[in-house]
């Protein structure tokens, strides 16, 4: 609440130097009661008051006061109120979110079925799934901690991943939460947008409290999910300042909570970021100010000059807005395609949008990334090269998509995030090139997790055939190959950290 009136301001204030002399109008026209006549000083009180033409009783609102009250809101509406900042289409509206797992022998317990990790696991993967579209990274932590997945949009990236995280993995036991804090700051430092941390817990060593209790305002804010049975958080997490804790629950409310708080980071983070636009909301004081003119139609209040207005206010729409629905009459194609996109529709804003930008970003975030390259490729601006390059990577276009950031850097040199994925994007064009030497298969623009092409026309390879005694084959059954895989992972998880732990990197 605080930081909706620091925020509130009026975009166009100059439209308030009409409230005064709309208060002026209504002084001067509202009628007034007539002082009693000599005929009603000899009449009782309440038969005066019957034999008056027109009683005060129904006429206490006059058609005077709905005019200005009227004009008084449409004042408001035309000097812009706003609180907040339009998001950037090219940064998720959510948050982005750093969960820091304890991953521990004391959350192998089993006083909450099946464990606490398990059900720490099954929360987080419900946190992603309700964060669809906004950006998670994970990070591991015992005695010491490790990053396990970067920012991504993607939950098959983390769900693998989340899935081979035991205390068999971590290479030293302890519980530095210290650790993980640092780590996690410096994800979200790499991020293009304030973002938020979450601890999922069930205890916190004394030892690192000071940690979480200083007073840093480049920290960004910090929430924890305590995996304990219900009334059991640890005094020591429960009496931390400026931390929220969330207890869990058998249903969706930590959830909801974990999510309420991110939002709230997200926006008072953009109201400090000056490159985003303030978000005019003076329409919304067009309902009631549309409510308040149908009293003009009731017997009596009809005003002449109301007529005028209308006819005015008609004259001024544009003449090709569409009016295929109710929402033509009030809200232009853009501004229903941004109900749509915050509403994370993106289909349907994409078919709304005349913006090309925002279609385009609309057209990437629904998946239709080769119609979002071709709506990219049209405009001249850095960021849409960037974000045609975003589109061809997502359509596995490799090549193409490294040709695109370099020409946002071309267009704009200065621009961190297209240098750094134009050296990523090649990297992979470098790799699919390297396999497909490698492998015998491949496509001259790319190749993807999912597309396979045999091909073996520079003879780079050599063909290889195996033998294997069909008499001893036998498949696995799903759960094998389930733990086959979170054997492989957890393998690669453990060497992965024991690298870090001696100085190779997070």
């Amino acid at each position: 609440m605080t930081g909706f009136v620091d925020a509130f301001h009026f975009l166009r204030p100059i439209w308030l130097l009409l409230l005064p002399g709309i208060g002026l109008l209504w002084y001067l026209a509202r009628p007034r009661r007539k002082p009693d006549g000599p005929d009603t000083l000899h009449i009782a009180p309440h038969l005066a008051e019957a034999l008056r033409v027109g009683s005060n009783a129904r006429r206490r609102v006059q058609p005077i006061d709905s005019v200005v009250l009227c004009l008084s809101l449409l004042t408001l509406a035309a000097a812009g109120p706003s609180w907040s900042r339009i998001p950037n289409p090219l940064i998720a509206e959510s948050a982005p979110l750093v969960v820091a797992l304890k991953v521990t022998p004391s959350m192998q317990d089993t006083d909450l079925a099946p464990s606490r990790l398990d059900r720490a696991r099954f929360k987080i993967l419900d946190l992603i799934a309700a964060r669809a579209g906004a950006r998670t990274a994970l990070v591991a932590y015992a005695g010491t901690a490790h990053r396990v997945a970067p920012l991504t949009e993607d939950p098959d990236i983390l769900r693998p991943l989340l899935q081979a995280l035991s205390p068999e993995v971590m290479p030293v036991e302890g519980d530095d939460a210290a650790a993980a804090l640092a780590l996690s700051m410096d994800i979200l430092g790499a991020a293009e947008t304030a973002g938020a941390i979450l601890f999922v817990l069930d205890d916190l060593d004394p030892a690192m409290v000071a940690a979480f209790t200083n007073d840093d305002p480049a920290r960004p804010p910090v929430a924890m999910l305590v995996t304990v049975p219900a009334g059991q958080i640890p005094a020591q997490i429960a009496g931390l300042a400026g931390v929220s804790t969330v207890g869990l629950s058998a249903d969706d409310w930590d959830i909801a909570q974990i999510e309420r708080q991110l939002i709230s980071a997200q926006q008072m983070a953009q109201l400090d970021d000056e490159r985003l636009d303030w978000d005019d909301r003076g329409w919304w004081l067009l309902w009631p100010a549309a409510l308040i003119a149908l009293l003009w139609f009731r017997q009596g209040w009809t005003m002449r000059w109301g007529v005028a207005i209308i006819v005015i206010t008609a004259l001024q729409m544009p003449i090709g807005a569409r009016a295929d629905g109710w929402r033509d009459w009030f809200l232009t194609p853009d501004q229903q395609g941004q109900l749509a996109y915050r509403n994370k529709d993106f289909a349907r804003a994409a078919d709304l949008f005349t913006d090309p930008m925002w279609k385009g970003h609309a057209l990437l975030r629904a998946g239709r990334y080769e119609e979002a390259a071709e709506v990219f490729a049209r405009l001249d601006s850095a960021e849409a090269a960037f974000s045609e390059g975003l589109a061809r990577i997502g359509n596995r276009d490799y090549r193409p998509g490294a040709r695109a950031f370099e020409s946002a850097l071309d267009r704009q040199p200065d621009f961190p995030a297209a240098a750094k994925n134009a050296e990523i994007a090649w990297a992979i064009v470098e790799q699919v090139e390297s396999t497909r030497e490698q492998s015998d298969t491949g496509e001259e623009s790319g190749i993807g997790a999912d597309d396979m092409a045999f091909d073996n026309e520079a003879q780079r390879g050599a063909a290889t055939q195996v033998d294997a005694p069909m008499d001893q084959a036998s498949a696995l059954s799903p759960d094998q190959w389930i733990d086959s895989i979170d054997t492989e992972m957890g393998d690669f998880l453990r060497s992965r950290f024991l690298y870090d732990n001696v100085g190779g990197g997070t």
